[in-house]
């Protein structure tokens, strides 16, 4: 990584635009970063995660002929800058175009935003404060807990111009042209706080990213400015691995960093279906009730995969009834040379929503006969959606 020096280059000198973040932003920030956080680690895994998305974007781009692909493997660099004080996540996804980045970092377009924020200043304390973070795309700004200063550095796939956005996580941020900026992709750094020397150490962004993002199915390396990388995860994805290798911790971690949540799975599916459709399939039912499961518009969040290329992450995999549950399926037998759209329509989709469904109930059945109690906090939680079905 290039470490974020100001821009004088001469595709930078169109200069930077200011502009106010939008009313709900501000709001948010400031609640985000005034919040009591348990664990300020978690910021880490919200990159990381956006950076994994990220790659899995270009990866679905390239693969449907969208964009032409580098044929450089996908990774993400992690690098902490002792002597300048900054700490820099940088990934070779899709990358943003400076509408993106207006649109990504500076709007909250989500409909939902209002509620969440009315119950996070809800929040008496910090556990339910904790369980909202990493909802409604807003785990960019937990940057902010640890950094008093953000420049996010990005090159959108197939575009030449490169964009920097930077902000102090107050009122306001700015955009201008920047030269300083990965071929594509995107390089966020961190300017910390005189509290968070921690994440200047090699050895606890190792441990951090092994704690909570081993499951990501993108390479993760880490260094010291000007030193060697350290792999800190192979980027195996989670669900194709044997469940023989797999600890509950690293799988409750998973779950975490995919629902955005902080608590334990009340109960942990992964199979591999074989037979006419053959797909790996990982589902957590989650050991709290989400603050929106009586939103309307709440969906189940289901993430599917097509040969580890990620085509949706709110995939029609799941009834109503199952919205609480969060759900990874990889097939092979769905086509990719289809629009998104015409995937969710796919009768393979319908058939393995059928499996998924089915291999719930059952689990959840097996639960009631083996661990009466388990199953019981399961139904108090959610026993009024399941009876929706």
């Amino acid at each position: 990584m290039t470490d974020s020096v100001n821009d004088s280059a001469p595709g930078a000198a169109s200069g930077a635009v200011e502009r106010p973040f939008q009313a709900d932003v501000a709001r948010l920030l400031d609640l985000v970063v005034h919040s009591i956080y348990s664990d300020r680690d978690i910021f880490l895994r919200e990159l990381i995660s956006n950076a994994a998305d990220a790659c899995e974007k270009l990866r679905f781009e390239t693969a449907t002929g969208q964009v032409a692909g580098s044929g450089a493997p996908f990774r993400i660099l992690i690098e902490a800058d002792k002597q300048g004080r900054t700490l820099s996540v940088e990934d070779n996804g899709v990358g943003m175009s400076r509408e993106d980045l207006e649109q990504a970092l500076g709007v909250i377009a989500n409909s939902g935003t209002r509620a969440f924020m009315e119950k996070l200043e809800g929040a008496g304390d910090k556990g339910p404060a904790e369980s909202l973070i990493g909802r409604f795309g807003i785990g960019f700004y937990s940057s902010f807990i640890v950094a008093d200063h953000v420049d996010v550095y990005s090159r959108r796939a197939g575009q030449s111009e490169g964009w920097k956005w930077s902000s102090d996580g107050k009122s306001s941020y700015s955009i201008e042209a920047s030269d300083n900026c990965p071929p594509v992709g995107a390089r966020v750094v961190l300017h910390l706080k005189s509290d968070a020397d921690a994440y200047l150490d090699v050895s606890s962004l190792q441990r951090i990213v092994g704690e909570h993002s081993a499951g990501i199915p993108v390479p993760i390396s880490v260094r010291e400015a000007g030193g060697e990388e350290q792999t800190a995860s192979e980027g195996a994805a989670l669900w194709a691995r044997p469940r023989s290798e797999i600890a509950a911790e690293q799988y409750a971690e998973f779950y975490r960093t995919i629902s955005g949540q902080f608590d334990e799975p009340a109960l942990t599916i992964h199979w591999r279906a074989e037979g006419r459709h053959e797909f790996d399939a990982l589902a957590f039912i989650p050991g709290s009730r989400p603050f929106d499961l009586f939103n309307p518009e709440r969906k189940g969040r289901s993430r599917l995969y097509v040969r580890r290329v990620l085509v949706s992450t709110d995939a029609d995999l799941l009834p109503p009834w199952l919205r609480f549950v969060t759900l990874v399926v990889d097939s092979a037998d769905v086509p990719l040379n289809v629009s998104r759209e015409l995937v969710q329509k796919s009768p393979v989709l319908g058939a393995i929503r059928k499996a998924v469904v089915g291999r719930v109930i059952q689990e959840l059945a097996k639960l009631a006969e083996s661990d009466s109690e388990k199953f019981g906090a399961v139904w108090t939680n959610f026993g009024a959606v399941l009876k929706e079905g």
